[in-house]
C-alpha cells in the first residue's frame, strides 16, 4: 500500500494503547496518520480497581492523562464518545466529527450488562459491581460503611459473566481486611459463583487451581456454592435459582459483559451481543480494514455449563491480541501477511495475605504443557511491583511488561 495511511483506534484503555504504541513502532508518522478517539481522557489500570475498593488505592494512583503519551508517539487524540462506525464508507462517527479510516482498531472494552441481574446498581440499586471507576467508587463507599456496621457479605458473579478472577480477589481481599480490623467474626461471607467448579474461570480451570481455591476460602470460613444463578439483590438478599435467598447486607456481583451501544448499533459491525467476529489476525470477518481486539471481540465459552460461563477476556490476553492486530496491520500496509498465535494466559491474585500465580498456554483446552500453579507471599509483591512497572512504562510509551500477565 503506498501514501500515508489513515488508522482510527477507538478506545484508550489497554487494547487501544497498546494498539498505538504497536503500530507506531511498526510505522512511521510518515507512513501512517493513527488517531486514537476515547470518550474517557484518562487511562486506569483496572486490575487496581480492588485495591481501590479496600481503599488501598485511590483513582489518581493508577490513572494518567492519554494526552501526552499519545502525543510524544505523534498518535493524534480524539476525546470524544463515538456514535457509530459506518463499514461502507469508512468513517468513525462521533459527538463532535467524523474520522475517515484506511484501517480500524475497535479496542472499545465493554458494557456492564447489569440489568441481566435484579438490583446491581450501584446507581439504581443496592448490589455492587468494581467494573468501571464509577462503581468502584461506591463500592469503596460501601465497604467503609461495612466496617462501621458489620453484616453478612456475598461476593458472586452473574451468569453468563466472564471475569470472574476478581470475584476471588475481593472476597479474599475483604477477609483479610475484616481480619485485620478485628470484624471478621461479625461477617458472614459467601461466595456464588456460575462456574461449575471453583477456579474454572471460564477457560475450563487451571491445573491445581481448582484445589488452591476450594482450600484457601475454606480455611477462612468463606462459605462456596457453584453452578449458581443470582436473580435478584435486595437491601438484605441475594436470591438465586432454586434456592433460598442468601442474606447479604453488601452485595458484591460481576456482571455480565456486552458490546458497547455504538458498536452494537452499527450495521455490520457486531453480532446480536455487540461483539465483533474476528479471523485469528483479529481482522473483521466481512467488514474490510477492521481489526477488534479486547473485550470487543466475540469469543465462544470453551464449552457447556450448567449455568452460562463466558470465555474469560483479561488485560493479558487483550494486549496479546493487540500486538497480532497492529503487527498484521502494520504488515498489509508494507504489502506483506501478518503472523499470528493462540492466546496464553498468565494471573495473579491477591489473596490477601498472599498471592497466587498461574499460567496456561494455550487458553482453551486441551494444553501443551501442564498448568503453572503457586502461591506464596512473593506473589503479592510481585503483582505490586507489576502495577507500578506497567503505569511508569505507558505513561512514558514504552513496550508495557506482560510477563506476569494480569
Amino acid at each position: 500500500m503506498t501514501g500515508r495511511v489513515r488508522i482510527v483506534i477507538v478506545g484508550g484503555s489497554f487494547g487501544g494503547l497498546a494498539t498505538a504504541y504497536e503500530l507506531r513502532r511498526h510505522l512511521g508518522p510518515e507512513r501512517a496518520e493513527i488517531t486514537l478517539v476515547a470518550k474517557d481522557d484518562q487511562f486506569r489500570f483496572v486490575p487496581s480497581f480492588p485495591w481501590v475498593a479496600m481503599g488501598r488505592r485511590s483513582l489518581e494512583q493508577i490513572s494518567f492523562s492519554l494526552a501526552g503519551p499519545l502525543a510524544n508517539k505523534h498518535v493524534a487524540f480524539a476525546h470524544e464518545t463515538v456514535t457509530g462506525v459506518d463499514t461502507e464508507n469508512k468513517v468513525v462517527a462521533t459527538s463532535g466529527t467524523e474520522h475517515p479510516y484506511d484501517f480500524l482498531v475497535v479496542a472499545t472494552g465493554h458494557r456492564s450488562a447489569n440489568e441481566a441481574v435484579e438490583g446491581l446498581g450501584p446507581f439504581d440499586g443496592p448490589g455492587h459491581s468494581p467494573m468501571s471507576a464509577g462503581e468502584t467508587t461506591e463500592l469503596a463507599k460501601a465497604i467503609r460503611a461495612l466496617l462501621t456496621d458489620p453484616g453478612p457479605v456475598v461476593v458472586g458473579a452473574a451468569p453468563g459473566a466472564s471475569c470472574i478472577g476478581p470475584v476471588y480477589e475481593l472476597a479474599f481481599e475483604l477477609d483479610h481486611l475484616l481480619r485485620r480490623r478485628k470484624l471478621r467474626h461479625r461477617v458472614p461471607m459467601t461466595v456464588l459463583t456460575p462456574e461449575p467448579f471453583l477456579g474454572h474461570m471460564g477457560m475450563g480451570g487451571a491445573g491445581k487451581i481448582r484445589q488452591l481455591l476450594e482450600g484457601a476460602l475454606e480455611e477462612r470460613d468463606v462459605v462456596y456454592r457453584t453452578s449458581v444463578a443470582i436473580t435478584k439483590i435486595t437491601a438484605e438478599t441475594v436470591e438465586t435459582e432454586g434456592a433460598s435467598p442468601t442474606p447479604s447486607l453488601l452485595s458484591i456481583v460481576i456482571p455480565p459483559l456486552a458490546g458497547v451501544d455504538a458498536v452494537a448499533k452499527s450495521p455490520g459491525l457486531a453480532n446480536p451481543k455487540g461483539f465483533i467476529p474476528v479471523d485469528d489476525h483479529y481482522r473483521h470477518q466481512t467488514a474490510d480494514g477492521v481489526y477488534a481486539v479486547g473485550v470487543a471481540v466475540a469469543l465462544p465459552p470453551v464449552g457447556d455449563t450448567p449455568v452460562p460461563v463466558n470465555f474469560p477476556k483479561t488485560g493479558h490476553m487483550t494486549e496479546q491480541m493487540a500486538g497480532i492486530a497492529a503487527r498484521d496491520l502494520a504488515a498489509r500496509v508494507e504489502g506483506r501477511e501478518g503472523t499470528t498465535a493462540e492466546l496464553s494466559a498468565r494471573c495473579v491474585l491477591d489473596m490477601g495475605d498472599r498471592g497466587a500465580y498461574m499460567a496456561v498456554d494455550p487458553v482453551r483446552p486441551p494444553r501443551d504443557q501442564i498448568p503453572t500453579v503457586s502461591e506464596g507471599r512473593r506473589w503479592l509483591y510481585a503483582k505490586q511491583a507489576f502495577e507500578r512497572a506497567y503505569l511508569f512504562s505507558a505513561r512514558r510509551g514504552q513496550k508495557m511488561p506482560t510477563a506476569l500477565g494480569w
